[in-house]
């Protein structure tokens, strides 16, 4: 957990000294896991920045620190288990809906701690975990926007159980 803090602080005030926008957005999700595991996902981000390339050409960066919490089974067998995690995010516009909508995609891999280490009855090999994802996001107006994310946890074979958890998000942000 000190960890993280320590990444989080160092990151922010790295990228706090390099112009960033201080547009701050929060976040709910409601997971559906493929392994009948339903969560929320509360989310923060800090910052935004834009950044031009000459690849890929206006794209935006930002850090986001989440906490997750997953349910499984009946109420006889029902289990639950948590997660935080600190993932960089690119977002790329590619399209604008009615033209009025942006939409972006969006990639970002991350790092996460899970409570318990067997989560869904799986033993996921390791509380420290690599959060993956890939989505489409729609801003609604400068405010808000909605977003699909595919998510995937896994300790990238760093140890010989990882069956990974996998999740389909249904996301809303406020910005402020």
């Amino acid at each position: 957990m000190r960890f993280i803090t320590l990444l989080a602080t160092t990151f922010f005030l790295l990228l706090l000294s390099q112009g960033l926008q201080a547009k701050q957005t929060v976040s709910v999700d409601y997971m559906n896991g493929f392994d009948d595991i339903d969560g929320l996902r509360f989310a923060y981000r800090p910052f935004e920045q834009e950044l031009a390339t000459d690849w890929f050409g206006d794209i935006k960066l930002y850090w986001e620190t989440s906490a997750v919490v997953w349910e499984y089974g009946n109420d006889n067998t029902h289990s639950v288990s948590y997660a935080i995690s600190l993932t960089p995010v690119l977002m790329k516009q590619v399209a604008t809906v009615y033209d009025e909508y942006p939409l972006y995609v969006e990639a970002g891999i991350g790092v996460s701690y899970v409570g318990d280490q067997e989560v869904a009855g799986k033993d996921i090999g390791s509380n420290y975990q690599f959060e993956d994802r890939l989505g489409l996001v729609m801003e609604l107006d400068q405010s808000q926007d909605v977003a699909l994310r595919y998510m995937h946890f896994s300790n990238g074979g760093f140890n010989n159980d990882n069956p990974g958890l996998d999740f389909l998000n249904l996301s809303y942000a406020y910005h402020f």
